[in-house]
């Protein structure tokens, strides 16, 4: 079965392709031609651009449900309604707790991943519990602990492989054995709710690390006698930095500075989502403590703290355009090919590429989203 997208514009990793026509052949992209094919339905979206579904690689819950709910049904639920924030595929991210709820959590994302019908599930991300209380943010100390090969192997038994990406704070006991374990383990290793010096950020990325959680938040700041946290995510090179766009977490400016820091090209928009994600104002839970949602934030009851984003993805790649920080191309390759790249699934999705399973977005000139796109299907369409 093949047919053509019709758009003004064609979002590829390093390029936007021109006025014209996108195969689409038995739910995968085929190629990009610059005149009208003869061999084929013909999708007419005449004034859109096309990008590929975006990619969100931390985001803990959606429309009222939370990995941490450790029931299936949160997984699909989450699954149908990202489609509506532009998302394709995610990383399902469980929080620190104890090691049986996270065992639960390996056990369902094994029995859900492959038989979702909305957003792809390409893996599953531990943010935690291997952190240090400093900087716990909304995550419950008490479970916080030394990292642990032997835990991570039942979770990878459990997970029956599914576990992709796991965080720890660099001043923990034994990291870089660990970080050097889990990466042979093949995991993707993240580094953040830390006090860590320069120093031990550097020795845990030399170790294998190559990502930073949520940037700037939960992370000991740039100081110039102690670069810190903050320090490290700018100078060490080929890491890639998370990044929340939703004018609260990151100041506009200082997400300028650090795209200014590390380029365009290592900086992965992510959401860092919580069950009240495209919900209303009002009380929810986020693991196991209370949070008030108002005023575009989700607050800890105690304290006031942020706990999460209810961020859409859609939102975090208009936001960094219209601050001014970012080209459109830049925007839907960080919220897209960049957070893809960062988990070594750029070959799954997170681009437009002949192959790969034709899971795209429909964006009007000022980047709305209007449509999302799975396998060559519509699956959502702005009312």
């Amino acid at each position: 079965m093949k047919h053509y997208i019709k758009a003004d514009a064609f979002y590829y990793p390093y390029q936007i392709k021109p006025a014209g026509y996108l195969e689409v052949c038995d739910g995968r992209f085929g190629s990009w031609f610059s005149q009208v094919p003869d061999d084929g339905e013909i999708l007419d979206y005449t004034g859109y651009q096309v990008a590929p579904g975006l990619v969100d690689t931390h985001v803990h819950g959606y429309a009222g449900a939370d990995v941490m709910d450790l029931k299936t049904d949160s997984l699909y639920q989450m699954s149908q309604h990202l489609l509506e924030t532009g998302v394709t595929s995610f990383l399902p991210t469980g929080l620190t707790a104890s090691f049986e709820d996270l065992n639960q959590v390996c056990q369902m994302v094994a029995e859900v991943a492959g038989t979702e019908t909305g957003a792809r599930i390409q893996g599953l991300y531990f943010e935690g519990p291997y952190f240090t209380e400093k900087y716990k943010g909304a995550q419950n100390p008490k479970y916080m602990r030394n990292p642990s090969k032997e835990e991570l192997d039942t979770w990878l038994a459990s997970s029956q492989g599914w576990l992709k990406k796991i965080a720890v704070a660099p001043e923990r006991e034994g990291v870089e054995d660990f970080v050097a374990y889990a990466k042979s383990k093949g995991l993707v290793v993240a580094l953040g709710h830390s006090d860590a010096t320069f120093e031990e950020a550097t020795r845990a990325v030399e170790a294998g690390a190559t990502v930073w959680v949520h940037a700037y938040n939960g992370m000991s700041g740039l100081n110039h006698r102690e670069p810190g946290m903050v320090g490290a995510v700018y100078e060490l090179p080929n890491t890639y930095a998370e990044l929340i766009c939703d004018g609260y977490h990151v100041h506009p400016s200082a997400c300028d500075i650090l795209l200014r820091q590390k380029g365009h090209n290592h900086v992965a928009l992510i959401t860092d989502c919580m069950s009240a994600g495209g919900l209303d104002d009002g009380d929810y839970m986020l693991g196991e403590y209370p949070v008030v949602v108002s005023n575009g934030t989700a607050r800890l009851k105690e304290g006031g703290s942020l706990a999460g984003s209810i961020l859409k993805l859609k939102d975090g790649l208009k936001n960094i355009v219209d601050w001014g920080l970012a080209s459109p191309l830049e925007a839907v390759r960080m919220a897209s090919f960049i957070p893809a790249l960062s988990m070594k699934i750029e070959e799954q999705c997170g681009q437009l590429k002949k192959g790969l399973p034709a899971d795209f977005i429909i964006l009007d000139s000022e980047l709305n989203l209007c449509a999302t796109y799975l396998a060559g299907q519509v699956v959502y369409q702005k009312a």
